[in-house]
C-alpha cells in the first residue's frame, strides 16, 4: 500500500512538471568489480530492466571496490563519480537505483550523509527512490562468523570475500553501530531523504529435482544452502529477512509477488522467476 500511494504520488507531481528524465543504475553488493554487467548482475537481467526506459540507453551498471568501507574512496567516492558522470552526461533528473546486498549500504551512506561529499546532494535530489535487493541493512551472523575464522571459506568466500573491510563492517554488533549513528532509515532514527524499498527473499531452492535450484547456478544455490545453516529460517542463504527489512520500507517479499517462488541471495541478481519483469515495470 505504501509503495502505491509513493508511486501515485509521484505520478501526480510528474504529471505537473516538466517531462523528466527517467534512468536507472545497478549498483553491486561486496566486492570488486570491473565488469559487474557480465559478471554480478548478468546481461539477461540488465536488459529486460532496461525496457522499461522510455530510452533504453539510459542505464548505467556500476563498478566500484565494495570490498572497503562503505564511506572509503574506492566504495561511496566511486559510486558517486559514476553516478555524477552518469546523471550529468544523461541529463537524468529521475534517477530509479537497484541496489544488491552490500550496495544498500553504500547507497545508504550517501542518502544519510549528503555533507560528507560535495557530489552527494545533486545525486540525493536526481534520485526517486532505491530498490533495495536483499539489502545487508542489519549486517549478517556470516560476517560474523567469517571475522571470527570459524565458517570455512569456500561456502562464502565467492560471496563475500576473506576477511576485508566490508565484511567487517556487516559484522551484526557493527551494523548496529553505523545504524544508530552514522546511517538513516533504521527504527528509531530520522527517514531516509528519499523512498529506499526492500525486495526480500526468503529460502534457498537446491533440490536437484527441483529446475527452481538451476536458476542462477545450481553450484552457488547449493553454495547458499550451507551458508543458510547460520542464519535464520527466513533467509536467502546470506541475509536474514530482519537484516533485508530493517531500513527503509518493504516493498515485498519475494513469494508475494514472483507466483510463490523464492530468492536465493544470488538469484536476486539475476533474472530468476520474473524478478526482472518486476524492476522493470516500475521505471
Amino acid at each position: 500500500m505504501l509503495r502505491s500511494l509513493a508511486s501515485l504520488v509521484l505520478l501526480l507531481v510528474c504529471g505537473s512538471a516538466i517531462a523528466t528524465t527517467t534512468g536507472v543504475a545497478f549498483v553491486h553488493g561486496t566486492g570488486q568489480q570491473t565488469d559487474a554487467y557480465n559478471d554480478y548482475w548478468q546481461p539477461a537481467m540488465v536488459n529486460s530492466v532496461r525496457q522499461g526506459l522510455s530510452n533504453q540507453a539510459n542505464y548505467v551498471v556500476i563498478n566500484c571496490d565494495f570490498s572497503q568501507y562503505m564511506w572509503a574512496s574506492a566504495a561511496a567516492g566511486c559510486l558517486a563519480t559514476q553516478l555524477t558522470s552518469f546523471i550529468s552526461s544523461k541529463h537524468i533528473d529521475d534517477l530509479v537505483v537497484i541496489t544488491h546486498s552490500n550496495g544498500g549500504n553504500v547507497m545508504r551512506w550517501i542518502l544519510s550523509n549528503p555533507t560528507y561529499d560535495s557530489r552527494y546532494p545533486a545525486i540525493i535530489k536526481s534520485v526517486r527512490w532505491v530498490n533495495a535487493i536483499a539489502p545487508s541493512s542489519a549486517g549478517t551472523p556470516l560476517a560474523n562468523a567469517v571475522m571470527a575464522g570459524n565458517i570455512f571459506e569456500a561456502a562464502v568466500g565467492w560471496l563475500l570475500g576473506y576477511q576485508n573491510d566490508a565484511v567487517r563492517q556487516q559484522q551484526t554488533s557493527w551494523m548496529a553501530v553505523y545504524n544508530a549513528n552514522n546511517l538513516l532509515g533504521t527504527a528509531g532514527r530520522p527517514a531516509l531523504p528519499k523512498g529506499f524499498w526492500d525486495v526480500v527473499g526468503t529460502d534457498v531452492t537446491f533440490a536437484p529435482w527441483n529446475s527452481d535450484a538451476y536458476c542462477g547456478g545450481y553450484t552457488l544455490n547449493v553454495g547458499l544452502e550451507v551458508t543458510k545453516a547460520w542464519l535464520s529460517s527466513c533467509a536467502d542463504g546470506f541475509i536474514e529477512c530482519s537484516s533485508a527489512t530493517a531500513a527503509g520500507s518493504l516493498w515485498f517479499y519475494d513469494h508475494n509477488s514472483l507466483g510463490g517462488k523464492t530468492l536465493s541471495h544470488n538469484q536476486s541478481r539475476r533474472a530468476c522467476f520474473g524478478l526482472d519483469t518486476v524492476l522493470r515495470n516500475d521505471l
